[in-house]
């Protein structure tokens, strides 16, 4: 099927939508070597972002309420790219319109039930018509899913066998959680009480396996303080882990268990300043609370009134001044002085400016570039690694580092 571009970004009227537009702009033109287009379901508002980033870029309508408009636009490219969430609450149609036309897909989801089911019920079909579907294509999860790949990849080279064990650290990072994540975040947690099954997907560690793949010695994300004998400091729950571990868990069953079946993966944030017992216990219950907060429906609804929302987001200078420093350690299976360690960091918020930068060439990937995969509902790790750690690098502002 000939298709009239290689890229559709549909959602181009939201706050990630046009920082998503302006990337692909700024990188690509509009001439060049991808054609690309805009996608909503309010024209108005789309000759609004056109007006904004001052080019005439090709318009379509479409709207997740209306399947025949997605699969026309669906059959119009060989990629479409969406920023339209809750994806459980609009995104279903559009991964069964890509799936149906033999399209590439990626999203920002980090909604494990939403992915659990998109997996179920669109697979085979996927399969059938070469789309390659693939999901959390921004900070949830590509530094965990590209981290844990690019170290284990070193300890391959480097040592001839992979890491038994990767942790995930968060040593640094500046920028706010983004309004369209809080949603998602307050869509699943509305889901999870109206069906206790939808809770128990979400709460599996290994939630995302494909069907009959053998589970690993993971147990229950970290819920308190925990001293890290390997990075010598304490640690406190990392909220996005219950998203970034079932992902990288479902990378490595994709590829074929290539670190071996016993392989483990947690996810912390690592407190700086030779914090101590009391004060990491003190921010692990902080952690705990807020979670707890947003679990009571009449404190999570009072809460959507003044947390950010949907569309709304930081100012240029705020997303520039952001960034994130990710510490991954690969632990080696039998002697830990060859142990190995790596850094993973973004040059912009991760919410917001990098979130954007990574969907975007996460797009152009699929769209330009080649590698082996199969149609599918992929992660980006099992679909794209290499190309995709090259193009984050080079035009995302990601910088992917093995340390001493």
């Amino acid at each position: 099927m000939t298709r009239k571009y290689d890229l559709v970004l549909m959602g181009a009227t939201g706050f990630t939508g046009k920082l998503v537009a302006q990337h692909l702009l700024h990188r690509y033109g509009l001439d060049g070597e991808l054609r690309w287009a805009i996608a909503g379901r309010n024209r108005e508002k789309l000759d609004d972002v056109c007006g904004e980033l001052g080019e005439d870029i090709p318009v379509l309508l479409a709207d997740s309420a209306d399947q025949n408009s997605l699969l026309e636009m669906a059959q119009a490219s060989k990629v479409v790219c969406s920023t339209v969430g809750p994806y459980a609450l609009y995104g279903s149609g559009l991964v069964e319109a890509c799936s149906e036309s033999g399209t590439h897909y990626c999203d920002l989801t980090g909604e494990v039930q939403w992915m659990r089911r998109m997996i179920d019920t669109h697979q085979a079909t996927a399969q059938d018509s070469g789309a390659r579907i693939v999901h959390n294509c921004g900070f949830d999860c590509i530094p965990s899913d590209l981290g844990c790949w690019f170290l284990q990849q070193a300890m391959l080279r480097e040592h001839g066998v992979a890491a038994s064990h990767i942790k995930y650290r968060v040593e640094d990072v500046r920028g706010a959680m983004s309004g369209g994540t809080l949603a998602s975040a307050i869509n699943m947690l509305e889901e999870t009480a109206r069906d206790p099954a939808l809770k128990k997907i979400v709460n599996d560690p290994y939630a995302l396996l494909p069907a009959g793949a053998p589970r690993g010695p993971d147990g229950p994300d970290q819920t308190r303080a925990v001293f890290d004998k390997d990075f010598k400091g304490w640690t406190i729950p990392f909220p996005m882990a219950p998203i970034n571990t079932r992902v990288v868990r479902r990378s490595h069953a994709l590829m074929g268990f290539p670190w071996g079946e016993n392989f483990a993966y947690d996810e912390a944030i690592l407190l700086g300043g030779n914090k101590g017992r009391l004060a990491a216990g003190m921010a692990a219950a902080a952690t705990q609370a807020g979670s707890g907060f947003m679990a009571i429906k009449p404190l999570r609804n009072a809460a959507k009134r003044w947390l950010p929302q949907p569309g709304e987001g930081p100012s240029q200078r705020q997303r520039e001044k952001g960034y994130f420093k990710i510490l991954l350690h690969a632990r080696h299976p039998q002697d830990p002085v060859k142990s190995m360690r790596a850094r993973v960091s973004g040059d912009m918020d991760p919410g917001y400016g990098s979130t954007a930068k990574m969907l975007g060439e996460s797009a152009a990937c699929l769209a330009l570039d080649k590698f082996e995969c199969a149609g599918g509902l992929w992660t980006p790790a099992s679909a794209m690694a290499e190309p995709l750690l090259e193009r984050l690098q080079k035009y995302a502002g990601l910088s992917f580092e093995l340390l001493e």
